[in-house]
């Protein structure tokens, strides 16, 4: 069988102006980068995707969702949405050690299920103290989170990685992906299109344990120099 091909256009990688067809032998090995933007800490590893969940039809904007989201009211570890366009969100999450993630979020539905596509700015590589050379290897990818309700608290789900690993496990065409690692380190990067990325997410959405334990976040509420 031929390899199979993955085209990325020069908006994936506008950091590089880069625009190539890359087989999977070679992706696989580019794909290893993709830890380095995986979400971890309060949502653990998640999946990732190549291509975005939404079409642009798809979106939707809730102002609601603007403002510092946290676990508890003391937490440092937030969530802090803007408002960067008409339907795109600018996200910067911030851990615990104070390390942050700056992320073009687009809040979407499918049917009657709302969900939010982070996709990371190009700050992080512009900042890197790396060469261009080293920097051109490194893809952007999407990620999705169930989001079951914003008011009066965000509560948001992942797809769950140790289930993902255990269906496709099972069920290998089920929808293209790459597996980078082994075992419980294993990434799954979904390489599908769109639509076929669209239609597995909706298939499972009522699939038991496909998606993982809720986030439960809360507005921060900000102080005042008068509360001070």
């Amino acid at each position: 069988m031929a390899a199979e091909t993955l085209s990325i256009d020069g908006s994936n990688l506008s950091w590089a102006k880069v625009g190539a067809r890359v087989t999977f032998p070679i992706m696989k090995k580019i794909l290893l980068a993709l830890v380095l933007v995986a979400l971890c800490g309060l949502i653990g590893c998640i999946p990732t995707s190549i291509n975005p969940l939404y079409t642009g039809q798809d979106l939707v904007f809730d102002p609601a969702l603007i403002g510092v989201w946290s676990e508890t009211g003391d937490s440092k570890e937030t969530w802090a949405f803007e408002k960067a366009g008409d339907t795109v969100y600018k996200l910067v999450y911030t851990e615990n050690d104070g390390k942050t993630g700056h992320f073009e979020a687009h809040l979407l539905k499918l049917g009657l299920t709302q969900f939010l596509d982070l996709f990371p700015d190009e700050s992080g590589i512009e900042e890197m103290d790396r060469s261009g050379f080293y920097k051109v290897h490194l893809l952007r990818t999407h990620s999705f989170l169930r989001v079951a309700q914003i008011e009066p608290a965000l509560q948001m789900a992942p797809l769950d990685l140790k289930w993902l690993r255990e269906f496709l496990g099972k069920h290998p065409k089920a929808i293209r992906h790459q597996k980078i690692g082994e075992g419980d380190d294993a990434q799954i990067v979904l390489t599908a299109s769109t639509p076929e990325v669209r239609k597995f997410v909706e298939k499972h959405l009522k699939t038991k344990g496909a998606f993982g334990e809720p986030i439960n976040l809360k507005r921060k509420q900000i102080e005042t120099k008068s509360q001070k």
